[in-house]
């Protein structure tokens, strides 16, 4: 394997998820879809905290505030904290069971969600729907799924 290789599979899975991020659905399926750019940072941050990490976590935030954040930034800075999080913890989490991993994502989701809360409070763009907290719980449940997946090739060779 060269050297390259795991960063352009980094840059193309945090590419794809925000597609999937970003890729237009109905209402009934949007408020229910995944948070896949969140969970690469995250998978990143944990597998090759060097090579992804707080630089990928802040370059992907500031391509989803383009996307669809109200304030240009506060995705940014708020995928840099989790990303950071997870960056300082790498070791501790890589080692745990899918199920507790899947339960730290959910509470890094929760934290994120929380983040931009308040963020858009300050910022006057006050959003109160319940809805909000959904992607987090399907966030956490296609944790290990997804981690499998983007980590195939490493256990492969």
């Amino acid at each position: 394997m060269s050297s390259g290789e795991p960063r352009v599979r980094m840059l193309f899975s945090a590419f794809l998820a925000l597609v999937l991020t970003v890729l237009p659905l109905p209402f009934y399926l949007d408020i229910a879809r995944p948070p896949f750019l969140i969970i690469a940072v995250l998978y990143w941050s944990m597998a090759a905290p060097r090579a992804g990490g707080v630089g990928l976590g802040w370059a992907s935030g500031l391509l989803l505030d383009v996307f669809q954040g109200p304030v240009l930034g506060e995705h940014a800075l708020a995928l840099a904290l989790v990303a950071y999080i997870f960056c300082r913890e790498h070791q501790k989490i890589r080692t745990k069971p899918g199920f507790q991993q899947s339960l730290i994502v959910l509470a890094a989701l929760a934290f994120y969600e929380g983040f931009l809360f308040l963020m858009d409070a300050y910022a006057g763009h006050l959003l109160t729907n319940p809805f909000r907290w959904v992607h987090v719980l399907t966030g956490a449940l296609i944790w290990a799924p997804v981690a499998a997946l983007i980590g195939y090739r490493e256990r492969r060779s």
